[in-house]
């Protein structure tokens, strides 16, 4: 399946709100391939976007776009002070709906409103993890999360993960599940699709030789391995989250049980 861009309504982003993007290749400031599979694919502007949703402001949506940098539909919002922003957009989001963010935002698709307004139940998007930080919670393609329980201090959230977590209830959310959910279904069709995504080949462990790789080497197909990463790390079932993380006490139930 190839995407669908029937919704999008504008052809070339807005100038003042992209940035050229440099490409690493993978590689850190020395130079050495830290992020393997990475390199060339076709040139990018990046759309710089508004995750905050500054309260008490009103805007119009001017179009919808495409954004080669994630997997979401982005939406050109214009607000009253003529000041126009990128926003992740929401399914049902169109062109001339109004956005609005802050307690006073009537409940529909689009509108940012604090997790203490939003009933329970309802379908969120884009969650701030801190107060005034910016939605980081909930933002690729199709991603929706369930405001399940409210109280005081704080709100049960169920993440598209599966897990539950307490989030404060002064952080802001997007009403309605994030744009483009049939992105789970695209298929890239050909290589050379991938490649121009800045996705290079990846060869298997087993295929290498032993100085490459731990899995490597052996007389024919070798098995007699554990799935491992080059780096000797276990690829299966091995826990790489920090021991007592600060926000392990916000996390009530772990997607994994």
């Amino acid at each position: 399946m190839l995407p669908d861009f029937s919704e999008i309504t504008k052809g070339k982003p807005e100038k003042k709100l992209v940035v050229g993007l440099k490409k690493s290749g993978g590689r850190n400031n020395t130079g050495r391939i830290t992020v393997r599979h990475r390199g060339g694919g076709h040139k990018k502007l990046y759309r710089t976007i508004d995750f905050h949703g500054y309260p008490e402001r009103y805007g119009r949506v001017l179009s919808i776009e495409y954004d080669p940098n994630r997997t979401a539909r982005i939406a050109l919002v214009q607000f009253e002070d003529g000041k126009k922003e990128y926003i992740i957009a929401p399914v049902g989001l169109q062109r001339g709906d109004s956005v609005l963010c802050g307690s006073r935002a009537e409940f529909r698709a689009g509108h940012r409103l604090p997790l203490q307004a939003i009933p329970e139940g309802t379908v969120i998007s884009n969650i701030e993890l801190v107060p005034g930080r910016g939605g980081q919670v909930a933002r690729a393609a199709g991603a929706a999360a369930t405001l399940m329980v409210r109280g005081d201090k704080f709100a049960q959230v169920k993440l598209p993960s599966g897990e539950i977590r307490l989030f404060p209830v002064q952080c802001l959310a997007t009403i309605g599940q994030v744009s483009n959910p049939e992105h789970k279904y695209e298929s890239s069709g050909k290589a050379g699709r991938t490649r121009w995504m800045g996705i290079r080949p990846t060869v298997r462990g087993v295929a290498m030789n032993p100085v490459d790789h731990p899995m490597g080497g052996g007389e024919g197909k070798g098995k007699g391995h554990q799935s491992q990463s080059p780096w000797a790390q276990p690829s299966k079932g091995y826990k790489t989250r920090r021991r007592a993380k600060p926000s392990d006490r916000l996390i009530l139930q772990r997607r994994k049980q």
